[in-house]
C-alpha cells in the first residue's frame, strides 16, 4: 500500500497561512495543528479568569486571551495558550503585534483531548522560555488547579488546589484569585467518554 508523505511547513509558511486563515492553529516542528472549539465550561473558566486577573492586575502586568500567540521555540513552536500574562516590557516577535516572546505566566484550561499534551511536551517547551515563572493548569471537569512555580534556582515546584475556598497566589504577577471566582457558574461533572 502506498503511504503519502507527511507535509512539513517552514515557520514562515505557517505564519503566512495563519494570517489568512479563518481558524487558529498551532505550529510544532514543521507540523500545523488546527485548534478545535471550546466547551461551555472552558469558556466560563476563561471568562472568569480574564475578569479576575484584570481586576487583580498591577499596572506593570498585562493579561492576554487565547488570541495572543506565544513563541515557545524560535521558528519551531508557536502556541495559543488560553491565557497569558506579561509583567514588564512586552517583547513582540519580529515586530508582530499578535505574538509575544516573554510570557511571565501561562494558563491552560485542560480538556480530555489536550490534558496530556498540556502537562507533557507543551509544558516542557514552555519551560525553555526564560521569562516564564508560572504555569497554571485548570481542570474544567472538577475543581482542580495545578500551579507550577519556578524557584530562584530554576526548579519547578507544584502546588495543587481542590477546594473552592482555596486562594491561588500568582506571585510573579502579585495577584491572588479564589477558586470560587475561577469556577463561578461552571458545571462541574465528569467528562463524557
Amino acid at each position: 500500500m502506498l503511504q503519502l508523505a507527511k507535509k512539513f511547513y517552514t515557520s514562515d509558511e505557517y505564519l503566512e497561512s495563519e494570517n489568512l486563515a479563518e481558524y487558529k492553529s498551532e505550529y510544532y516542528h514543521g507540523e500545523i495543528f488546527a485548534m478545535s472549539g471550546a466547551s461551555f465550561n472552558h469558556n466560563m473558566i476563561a471568562v472568569n479568569l480574564i475578569h479576575a486577573l484584570h481586576s487583580a492586575r498591577k499596572k506593570s502586568c498585562r493579561v492576554f486571551s487565547s488570541d495572543m500567540k506565544v513563541q515557545l521555540e524560535k521558528d519551531k513552536h508557536y502556541a495559543y495558550p488560553d491565557l497569558s500574562i506579561v509583567c514588564g516590557h512586552i517583547e513582540f516577535v519580529e515586530n508582530r503585534d499578535d505574538m509575544i516572546a516573554n510570557p511571565t505566566v501561562v494558563i491552560e484550561i485542560l480538556s480530555e483531548s489536550t490534558k496530556d499534551y498540556d502537562r507533557g511536551s507543551k509544558f516542557m517547551a514552555y519551560r525553555k522560555i526564560r521569562s516564564l515563572k508560572e504555569y497554571i493548569l485548570v481542570d474544567q471537569y472538577s475543581v482542580h488547579i495545578e500551579h507550577f512555580h519556578k524557584t530562584q534556582h530554576g526548579f519547578w515546584m507544584l502546588r495543587e488546589f481542590e477546594r473552592l475556598e482555596d486562594e491561588l497566589m500568582i506571585e510573579s504577577a502579585d495577584m491572588i484569585l479564589t477558586l470560587d471566582s475561577i469556577y463561578s457558574d461552571v458545571q462541574i461533572r465528569t467528562p463524557q467518554g
